[in-house]
């Protein structure tokens, strides 16, 4: 079996051991490095080469959000999952929008906290439900913001607020009455046109930018 690689980075030894002894109980595990501060991280990244870096958002020298970028230069195939108490919308956007793959809150559960690291490790995008649903409520701008100004067209807008509520290409089609293809060309073109990495960008953007209904992602 192989292991997954972790580097833990967190200021607070006590949270950094508690991670660290909850991940070294797991058969497909192993942390490889720690570190307390982004300056630290970034180096260790270079020399232990993890898959998967839980990354605390504040610290000293050097926060999360400042890191991520300069550890997605070292290692861009790396994935970082941000651990925090933070919810705060725009905190969570510019994580995501750096390079994080995941945004976990520190009061997650063990079972939670392994379920993130395993997707991003595989490369799946894992924000906490109860995070998402603060970053909707949090949309201060009514829906027609930013219509007039969005580069995409009536479909494109279509698909990028259903990606948003978390549906798969096969259940936008499906929604919207069009090939499976069709919406996969659809969601590269979004992605293009709003030079955005993923789908988690994509749904993180539609969220900030006030471009879908918050009851409606909630369903």
């Amino acid at each position: 079996m192989k292991k997954i690689k972790i580097l833990v980075v967190d200021d607070e030894s006590v949270v950094r051991e508690g991670v660290i002894a909850i991940l070294s109980l797991q058969p497909d595990m192993e942390v490889v490095a720690e570190a307390k501060d982004g300056l630290q991280a970034v180096q260790l990244v270079k020399e232990k080469k993890p898959d998967v870096v839980l990354l605390d958002m504040k610290m000293p020298r050097m926060d999360g959000l400042a890191a991520i970028p300069k550890i997605k230069e070292v290692n861009p195939k790396v994935s970082i999952l941000a651990l925090t108490s933070f919810a705060e919308s725009e905190r969570v956007y510019q994580a995501i929008k750096s390079g994080a793959l995941g945004y976990l809150l520190k009061d997650a559960t063990r079972v939670q906290l392994l379920q993130a690291i395993k997707d991003v490790a595989a490369g799946v995008a894992s924000i906490q439900p109860s995070i998402a649903v603060k970053v909707i409520h949090e949309i201060d701008n009514p829906v027609e913001k930013n219509l007039t100004l969005n580069p995409l067209t009536p479909r494109e807008l279509e698909t990028l607020q259903l990606i948003a509520r978390g549906l798969s290409n096969q259940e936008i089609s499906e929604a919207l009455v069009v090939h499976e293809r069709t919406i996969a060309k659809y969601v590269s073109s979004i992605l293009e046109k709003l030079h955005l990495a993923n789908r988690t960008q994509a749904a993180l953007y539609a969220i900030r930018e006030g471009l879908m209904k918050s009851d409606a992602s909630l369903e």
